[in-house]
């Protein structure tokens, strides 16, 4: 196989990544169209029913075995991902889709900076809490911010973050294929809840190529493409596009949703990302912690 990596051109895995993140915010795009239908928890559900199929069909999880001391982390793996997924969608039902990113972004990030002690990586806490401030914003016209959404979304960050560490431990002798049996876990869990505050109108057959649409944009396309990016360019470098996140939701909620930011937001936006982008970039090399893949 190195021969034919090294026919692959330089700047075919960035276009992969970005057609990823593309793929992840259009999805997440068109489930907030698709929000009056079926409300947030009902597009979960979708999602996460439709999602974990076609994840069940390429890995075959039933085939993995667990060790005792991997249960555990499978368990919270499986139910952070679910809760990721459910309060993320709760956060973009009341807040636009680049704030709630940017905030959500914040779980990954602590995870990149904690246990820092370089006075660099001290730099990059400033900045992203200098951006949190200023897009919520918390010090001035506060009532013109949906709190709610502010806050589920973080929640949904800080899911991310334990998803990140225990999907580590859960997967470190099956890697990819652990995806599949944790969106089993977060499926059987929140499939129900979003299927039971949705009601019957989740199960109407005009629905279901919608859903098709969103668990092939916000997970088996962009969770292929992403794997073979990886495959093909540094983790360091992988991270550092990733913080492009944020830009790349601002953008979709403009085009998809009409959603604008205020000048400030942008700016807070643009230093979250810095943040990221600069702790990916300056992480020691024997830093046990590597960039998972969304979920939103």
């Amino acid at each position: 196989m190195p021969g034919v990596s090294r026919k692959v051109p330089v700047w075919l895995p960035i276009l992969v990544i970005l057609i990823a993140m593309c793929s992840i915010q259009s999805g997440a795009a068109l489930a907030k169209s698709l929000f009056p239908l079926v409300g947030a928890p009902g597009v979960t559900a979708l999602r996460l029913a439709l999602g974990t199929l076609i994840l069940v069909c390429v890995f075959k999880p039933w085939r993995l075995r667990f060790t005792r001391e991997q249960r555990l982390p499978l368990l919270l793996y499986g139910l952070s991902l679910g809760a990721m997924n459910f309060l993320f969608y709760l956060s973009i039902q009341r807040i636009p889709l680049g704030v709630a990113v940017a905030l959500e972004f914040t779980g990954p990030l602590a995870v990149a900076l904690f246990g820092s002690r370089r006075p660099i990586d001290f730099v990059w806490v400033l900045l992203a809490i200098l951006g949190l401030w200023f897009l919520l914003p918390l010090g001035q016209s506060i009532a013109h911010v949906d709190l709610t959404g502010a806050a589920l979304a973080l929640g949904a960050g800080a899911c991310w973050a334990v998803y990140i560490i225990t999907g580590q431990r859960a997967g470190e002798e099956h890697g990819p294929a652990t995806v599949a049996m944790g969106s089993v876990i977060a499926a059987l869990v929140f499939v129900p809840i979003g299927a039971w505050q949705a009601g019957e109108v989740l199960w109407q057959w005009s629905i279901l190529p919608l859903g098709i649409a969103i668990a092939v944009l916000s997970t088996a396309l962009p969770y292929s493409l992403e794997m073979i990016a990886l495959t093909r360019m540094p983790t360091r470098t992988f991270g550092t596009l990733m913080s492009m996140e944020p830009a790349m939701a601002a953008v979709s909620g403009m085009i998809f949703l009409g959603e604008t930011l205020t000048g400030t937001q942008s700016l807070a936006l643009f230093a979250i990302m810095i943040a990221s982008m600069g702790s990916t970039l300056t992480l020691r090399r024997d830093s046990k912690i590597e960039n998972i893949t969304i979920n939103d």
